[in-house]
């Protein structure tokens, strides 16, 4: 990307979408395609330097692998990912040699050396918890916003319209290219039974974050302006500055407390023991829960389905995404160990939202939607 920025001119600045405390998002166009360009701060300068660099001759003496074993390290450091963990957690031993796969795959099949730029770059974007996050989540999930390039302490990733509290849809639904299939051929959705396969692909994100890698993904900010849709209405998450993975999320709730007021990080709470006056380690609600109170609940509210309210299915609806707005995300099993409430909501309003699909005449498939089987992604074992 430096060299279509700083030497062809093929990266034209459009516009500044945000702009607090260093944090920098802008629009701009790479090629004649629209890009999102973004840094947590505002100068290069204002990152930790790579430490080994202020020795001579340095960037001759690491190999591709010193390079991806540098940035495994910082990896794990940003992610809250120990190395212990991985025998405890599940991860097999592998996570050294995996996490080369997913996240060096690239610079190990470089055959030059690093410059000193290159390393410089590569650190400071190391030191960017959103960048680190999507980068590793590249080829493990299609809900995440895609990385395009970088250059300097900036990267790009794919443009996608955020979504809009004031917005009834939440995402606009003018520029989505697909269509069900009628009885007589392709025909266009109607925006309320792509609302629907847009709360299908909410289901299935969620899904997939509590269970496809080798520690949950926990979302504390959740919010319309924090998600978008591709055109084929898969969800993605396009902000994840408050993004954790499970460890790092129980090092964030293990506070000291008084009251379970104290133990709320944005979307993430557990409870407070008055006794020990420390918050519980473990998440009290859950993603599904929080989507289902601020997406959910405004999306099937009686007010916006007008005369539809009343229909069977939409009541059914209701009163799902009001229980689901209600269950704590620590119902995840009963006293026996089976499945708990979190997961019967969950297929609830699957097995609701697709019968509402079906019963509009759209297509049962595509669009990112869970549709009652289990996709397979590669776990992270790091």
């Amino acid at each position: 990307m430096c060299e279509d920025l700083c030497v062809l001119g093929l990266v034209e600045y459009k516009r500044c979408l945000y702009y607090e405390n260093g944090k920098k998002v802008m629009e701009a166009r790479w090629r004649g395609k629209p890009i999102i360009l973004k840094s947590k701060l505002e100068n290069f300068s204002s990152y930790e330097p790579l430490g080994m660099l202020d020795y001579p001759d340095t960037s001759e003496d690491l190999s591709p692998l010193d390079v991806v074993f540098y940035a495994t390290l910082e990896v794990r450091n940003s992610l809250g990912l120990a190395e212990e963990e991985e025998d405890d957690e599940g991860g097999g031993g592998g996570g050294n040699s995996s996490l080369a796969r997913l996240w060096g795959k690239k610079l190990k099949n470089r055959e030059k050396v690093y410059s000193r730029a290159e390393l410089a770059s590569l650190w400071s974007l190391l030191q960017q918890e959103e960048y680190t996050f999507l980068r590793v989540l590249q080829d493990l999930s299609t809900h995440v916003a895609k990385v395009l390039g970088s250059c300097g302490h900036f990267y790009a990733v794919e443009y996608l319209s955020a979504g809009h509290a004031w917005d009834q849809n939440i995402f606009s639904l003018d520029e989505v290219s697909v269509s069900g299939q009628g009885q007589g051929g392709a025909q266009r959705w109607t925006a309320r039974q792509m609302v629907h396969r847009i709360a299908l692909s909410f289901l299935d994100m969620v899904w997939h974050f509590d269970h496809d890698f080798t520690h949950r993904l926990h979302l504390c900010d959740i919010k319309p302006e924090n998600f978008a849709i591709r055109k084929d209405l898969t969800v993605v998450a396009i902000d994840v500055d408050m993004a954790f993975f499970e460890p790092k999320m129980r090092d964030i709730l293990d506070q000291n407390c008084t009251s379970d007021d104290d133990c709320n990080f944005f979307d993430c709470s557990s409870r407070c023991n008055t006794h020990r006056r420390r918050c519980s380690p473990q998440r009290r609600n859950s993603n599904l829960q929080v989507i289902c109170e601020k997406i959910f609940r405004p999306w099937f509210s009686p007010t916006l389905l007008g005369a539809k309210a009343g229909l069977p299915l939409q009541v059914e609806l209701q009163r799902a995404v009001q229980e689901c707005s209600e269950t704590d995300g620590a119902e995840e099993k009963d006293e026996g160990g089976e499945k708990g409430r979190a997961w019967d909501i969950h297929q609830r309003l699957l097995n609701i939202l697709t019968r509402l699909l079906q019963e509009g005449g759209a297509s049962s498939e595509g669009g990112g939607a869970w549709e009652g089987k289990r996709h397979s992604h590669t776990a992270l074992n790091f």
